[in-house]
């Protein structure tokens, strides 16, 4: 099969005239290369110094530390200087039937009334704001005022339950929550503002609450603490001078003790790598309408749906719904009605599309797109070649980017004029990232190719600087287990060609008769065939090997098999392209998968069932569809 191969087109903003002589500067001066790409942002008080860290222990991490800047200045106020009339974002409702376009000049004054409205409520610097809301304008906005005042926000995914924001309220102290009357997601109503009233009997130090009305719902205020938001757009409110080194959000991501850990990320550095990122490895030009269909809950929303696009002055679209309401052709005629040219969005999603039949690309053309990106968790080859061959019709470049929370932006990607494509493979480092492969030892492995963990062996701006309140777990989680590197936590291996494939979080390595295997490459063997679009696989206790392997798999929306012929299909597949000692012990067809609203497979709920330990799959309200766990429960009882 042929992809595109790199081109000599000087009008990328990476191509072949830069490319070798960007990577050198970064390895050989990484200050004075990352001091020259902190220039594209514009500094109240430019930096001196690049880099200032260590991994040994105490780890410490500062980057620019003696600039100084404002992070919403960089996002808007110059745009409504320099472009005025241009579109900052476009959002685009639930349903996907309004299409609401905000200029630069419209952003400044929406983001200012914010801004004011939460000085009147007493936020000052260095105070945390929870932002819990559903994705309309609003809650950009609430994340630039923060960052225009001085506030550190933490954004809770709206489909979170009270508990977990009770949680996070308690953790970073928060003294005001900003949410909406109520969320609507795929025709579904969430009632956010309910939540927060529950949420708060637990977390009496929230001192105020304001609520936008997003819908019509009418809900109850509490006096003296909630107040309704009506913008003033008559007030301005300066930007406050912030030191590069000064935090700018939290956000919360899962710890395997179970309590969600408090990634910090500060101002200067974090927006530099994310403006950095997002040109260079979108192509983004002046012109080009670019959608990532991330929710701003999420770490991806934050760099690539607001900080980045909007510090580099681009078109950013903001979408309400999901992929497949009200039917599987939405994402693809909004792409036509916009003229999207970059789309960013999850392998979850594009195997969910996959999974609905291609006849719903016929009501769009999709011909306005040039550059495809995937996100969130390794693309299996089927997913990926639906992707290229059919979203993108052979015309698009696919960049498959890795990247985490931690991360602050992407490390290892494809650069669309560069690298030659490889389904599956996210490829090459971006400038000024240095990973490696360690063995169980700890020993950094040489050969090529080869599969080891990942780790990172300097940092970067990007990188997060510690665990909110608590440094101790920062440098646990991320120092500890191999000493002077970052470790991601994900497993690898490199190619002959030393591209990079993720093989999947560490955790998720079976030993199976003594073999390490890589659950994502079981997974993605499995859907090699047309007739599997999506599967999950976990470990379960084994008499003989240790660790058996049990796959749950989603077939095709037409697929003409009886459960017998997939599971012979599936066996037949992973024992072709891995081998025999990776044939799956037990295979159970199901309708879906455990997933987030997000998309992320929920696999701990899956080894609970895997061992029959149904008792301790715990709390199921955050799942897209919590139904779906019961469903998977009956086949799997049932077959036993």
């Amino acid at each position: 099969m042929s992809y595109p191969k790199p081109i000599d087109d000087q009008s990328y903003f990476i191509n072949s005239s830069n490319y070798q002589n960007l990577l050198t500067q970064a390895s050989k001066n990484p200050d004075a290369f990352w001091l020259s790409m902190a220039k594209r942002l514009n500094w109240i008080q430019f930096p001196t110094r690049g880099g200032n860290w260590t991994f040994d222990k105490p780890v410490s991490i500062k980057w620019f530390e003696d600039g100084v800047l404002n992070v919403c200045a960089n996002c808007v106020d110059r745009h409504a200087l320099e472009t005025p009339d241009k579109t900052a974002i476009i959002w685009v409702n639930d349903a996907g039937t309004t299409t609401t376009p905000i200029s630069y000049t419209q952003l400044l004054k929406e983001v200012n009334a914010m801004a004011g409205a939460l000085k009147n409520l007493g936020v000052q610097k260095g105070d945390r704001v929870i932002i819990y809301m559903p994705m309309i304008p609003e809650i950009a906005y609430a994340m630039l005022a923060c960052a225009r005042i001085g506030a550190i926000h933490s954004v809770v995914f709206g489909g979170f339950s009270p508990e977990s924001l009770s949680g996070r309220i308690q953790d970073c102290n928060a003294k005001v929550v900003i949410t909406a009357n109520e969320g609507v997601r795929g025709g579904k109503s969430i009632p956010l503002k309910a939540n927060v009233d529950q949420a708060l009997l637990q977390t009496p130090q929230v001192e105020k609450v304001l609520v936008i009305n997003s819908t019509s719902l009418n809900v109850p205020m509490v006096a003296g603490r909630d107040r309704f938001y009506t913008p003033d757009h008559t007030k301005i409110v300066a930007p406050e001078p912030m030191n590069a080194e000064d935090p700018l959000f939290i956000l919360y991501t899962s710890g395997s003790t179970g309590k969600p850990k408090g990634v910090l990320h500060t101002s200067g550095g974090y927006l530099t790598y994310a403006s950095l990122t997002h040109q260079w490895i979108f192509d983004v030009q002046q012109d080009d309408i670019y959608w990532c269909t991330a929710d701003a809950g999420w770490i991806t929303g934050h760099s690539y749906v607001v900080y980045g696009p909007l510090a580099n002055g681009a078109t950013t679209v903001m979408f309400e719904g999901i992929p497949n309401y009200p039917n599987p052709d939405r994402l693809w005629k909004i792409i036509d009605e916009l003229k999207v040219s970059i789309f960013y969005t999850a392998p979850t999603a594009i195997r969910s599309l996959m999974q609905a039949g291609d006849e719903w690309l016929e009501t769009s053309s999709r011909k306005s797109l040039r550059i495809l990106g995937s996100v969130g968790e390794p693309i299996n080859q089927e997913a990926w070649e639906w992707y290229f061959h059919q979203i993108g019709q052979e015309n698009c470049r696919i960049v498959d980017t890795w990247w985490q929370t931690e991360t602050g932006g992407i490390l290892i990607t494809p650069l669309a004029g560069i690298h030659n494509l490889k389904p599956g493979s996210a490829t090459q480092p971006f400038f000024g990232i240095h990973p490696a492969l360690l063995d169980e030892h700890g020993y950094e492995i040489d050969t090529y190719p080869c599969e080891g963990n990942l780790v990172i062996k300097t940092s970067w701006p990007g990188q997060m600087r510690t665990v909110y309140g608590d440094h101790r777990r920062f440098e646990e989680t991320y120092f500890s287990q191999f000493p002077e590197y970052y470790f991601s936590g994900d497993g690898a291996r490199r190619d002959a060609d030393g591209d990079y494939w993720i093989t999947g979080r560490v955790d998720d390595v079976l030993n199976v008769s003594g073999h390490r295997l890589g659950t994502a490459e079981i997974e993605t063997a499995a859907t090699i065939d047309h007739a599997i679009v999506e599967t999950a696989v976990v470990g379960f206790p084994h008499s003989i090997k240790g660790e058996g392997i049990m796959v749950f798999a989603i077939a095709g929306a037409h697929s003409p098999h009886s459960d017998e012929e997939l599971k012979a299909i599936i066996k037949r597949t992973i024992r072709t392209q891995i081998g025999p000692i990776a044939s799956p012990d037990a295979i159970y067809i199901v309708k879906g998968l455990p997933k987030t609203r997000s998309g992320k497979i929920m696999r701990r709920i899956l080894r609970c069932i895997a061992k029959g330990e149904f008792e301790k799959i715990g709390d199921v309200s955050t799942l897209a569809d919590p139904s779906i766990v019961e469903h998977i429960i009956e086949v799997f009882s049932a077959k036993k």
